[in-house]
């Protein structure tokens, strides 16, 4: 099943060259399967940040993101990302998600993306997380 959604998705994405099929540009709010998409693709350039409690992140998280809690988001980015980066945000919900996303982009990152629907949105369609030290499909 997943090899047909893999498959589904790469007929649908540009293709350079026509041969090797490049994800959509980031969006300002991006869908879970969005990201999905670059993660499938290999995308390296980029950064997924969890601005959830330290202890809900500890629970639960998208597999490879970071942990930069909301009060120290903009120090946390700073310290070690560069402006250019692509960085997904997602937080307890949407408006924390948003403000967050907003308050990188008037710190100078444009390449911010809000990931819409935030973990739930993310388990619902399968996406890789890790709880409490182990990774899960």
């Amino acid at each position: 099943m997943q090899l047909a959604a893999a498959l589904a998705a790469f007929l649908h994405m540009p293709k350079i060259f026509g041969l090797f099929s490049i994800p959509d540009p980031l969006k300002s709010a991006a869908s879970p399967s969005d990201l999905k998409k670059r993660l499938d693709w290999g995308e390296p350039a980029l950064t997924i940040v969890d601005i959830r409690s330290r202890a809900a992140f500890n629970e639960s998280h998208i597999t490879g993101a970071a942990s930069i809690p909301d009060a120290v988001l903009v120090e946390g980015v700073s310290a070690s990302l560069e402006l250019e980066r692509d960085i997904y945000v997602y937080g307890d919900n949407d408006e924390q998600s948003s403000a967050a996303a907003h308050r990188l982009r008037e710190a100078g990152y444009q390449s911010v993306a809000e990931l819409r629907g935030g973990l739930p949105a993310w388990k619902a369609i399968k996406g890789s997380v890790e709880t409490s030290g182990m990774s899960a499909a």
